[in-house]
């Protein structure tokens, strides 16, 4: 799956209200009509960055978790092993050439009942312009072009971006208000309507390349709950160690206990887990926020809104089409995704939108629309062609490769397990949702990425080469 090239350019038209703390009740991506390019005066400096302060997160998702958890029991869970995501996408399909014109009506009002997660340890676990009916002031901005920002591809977390053209090659327009002194905070705030889209407009896809005679058809998945203990935090100590709010987005975190930016491989060795079969690795990946709740109003990176947790998380280990793997060593760490693929372009994009029943439609640049009682989900592939010296590099890239496009690791490198993260959330009807993001991204679907250190025991990773290579689904 390649991932198309995306900007932040938007339309020429803007709703601007007066100035004021920026609040989600008039951040709601449903309400803005505009989709400015990414400028250096619509973020805020580093100096203005601050450590956040994930409590309130935690209490107000505890409150939506009530009554998210409320429906549960009115769901069937899922499956979520290989074979059964074959499966799915077969139904996926199904399900699209069965759907009714009274169906199509239903398009874009995602979040149904909340479904089960059969992964988790019990121990662990209205598109339009409204600003005016609110009351409030609008105002035409006068359209001017912007530069992009742009930074190295390899620099997922630090530094400074520098002025440049547009990723894609082209000028995006700005929109700037015409009344001085008057300044709307959600207008380059982002996402902008543009940046979903109907899972019935996203053409099918084949996920994964065909496993050829030497292939390796098995799978291992990791059951390590879905961050019901609140481990969240601003920091990433494999792009960013040593620095607390090095993302300046708050992450998820399941498996290890204790990771935080100052994370090492001696903590991780000795820190618990919520995963079962004693896999202390960590799983993070940015958290997605419920932009209609008037919650973390005044975070300074403008993630607003409140943070939603998965409903479900899948950690699902895979062969490759060619060959058989070998295992992972101890504390290798592994990215996939760029989180300023917005300003830096899409060569290291990775991101997956799709929707529960529809899984072999996949958006790499738009987040998914679903329809009632199908779930949002975020599908994070990892690369898995390991150069078989390194657990990590200067980029955070190049020790681990992604396959060719028939499945086969580049010469040179050999197949590790390859990960592959499924998380499904119940989301607010209509384009209200928003990944978490560097401010100068404007929480563009295309940013999304996840993160992982591999610190299973090694008989435990031994266990998982066994499965893969034998064909068994563990």
């Amino acid at each position: 799956m390649s991932a198309l090239a995306v900007a932040a350019g938007g339309l020429v038209s803007a709703a601007v209200i007066g100035a004021g703390p920026a609040r989600a009740d008039h951040c709601d991506p449903a309400q803005a009509t505009a989709s400015p390019s990414a400028s250096p005066s619509a973020s805020p400096t580093a100096q203005q960055r601050r450590n956040r302060n994930g409590q309130q997160d935690q209490n107000d998702q505890q409150n939506q978790d009530q009554n998210q958890d409320q429906q549960q029991d009115q769901q069937v869970p899922e499956e979520q092993n290989t074979g059964q995501q074959q499966d799915d996408q077969q139904t996926g399909q199904q399900q699209d050439d069965q759907q009714t014109g009274d169906q199509q009506d239903q398009t874009g009002q995602g979040g149904g009942a909340a479904v089960l997660d059969p992964a988790q340890d019990p121990e662990a676990e209205e598109t339009a312009s409204t600003f005016s009916r609110r009351g409030r002031q609008t105002r035409t901005p006068t359209p001017s072009p912007s530069a992009s920002q742009t930074q190295n591809p390899d620099d997922d977390a630090t530094g400074q971006p520098s002025q440049s053209a547009s990723p894609t090659g082209s000028a995006s327009p700005s929109a700037s208000p015409t009344a001085t002194g008057e300044h709307d905070e959600c207008l380059d705030l982002g996402p902008f309507v543009e940046d979903f889209v109907s899972i019935r407009d996203v053409q099918p896809v084949q996920l994964d390349a065909r496993a050829g005679r030497n292939g390796s058809r098995g799978s291992f998945v990791s059951q390590c709950g879905t961050n019901r203990n609140g481990h969240n935090n601003p920091d990433n100590f494999i792009v960013a160690p040593g620095v607390s709010n090095g993302a300046h987005h708050l992450h998820d975190y399941v498996g290890n206990l204790s990771t935080d930016g100052f994370s090492t491989d001696e903590s991780l060795a000795a820190a618990g887990t919520t995963c079962r079969q004693g896999d202390k690795s960590t799983y993070f990946w940015p958290v997605l926020r419920d932009r209609k709740v008037d919650v973390n109003t005044e975070d300074p990176d403008g993630n607003v809104g409140q943070v939603l947790r998965a409903r479900s998380v899948t950690l699902q280990f895979r062969g490759n089409a060619t060959s058989r793997v070998v295992a992972m060593p101890r504390f290798i760490r592994i990215i996939t995704g760029d989180a300023k693929a917005a300003t830096n372009g899409t060569a290291n994009a990775r991101a997956g939108w799709s929707c529960s029943g529809f899984q072999n439609r996949i958006s790499p640049d738009k987040y998914t629309l679903c329809p009632r009682g199908s779930q949002v989900l975020r599908i994070l592939d990892f690369p898995s062609c390991w150069d078989g010296q390194n657990t990590d590099s200067a980029n955070h890239r190049t020790h681990v490769v992604f396959p060719g496009q028939g499945g086969a690791c580049p010469q040179g490198t050999r197949a590790i397990p390859a990960l592959r993260m499924t998380l499904a959330y119940s989301v607010p009807q209509g384009p209200s949702y928003a990944v978490d993001a560097f401010p100068e991204q404007k929480h563009n679907p295309v940013t999304d990425h996840a993160d992982f250190a591999n610190v299973m025991p090694d008989r435990l990773m031994q266990f998982v080469v066994s499965c893969i290579n034998r064909g068994r689904r563990c």
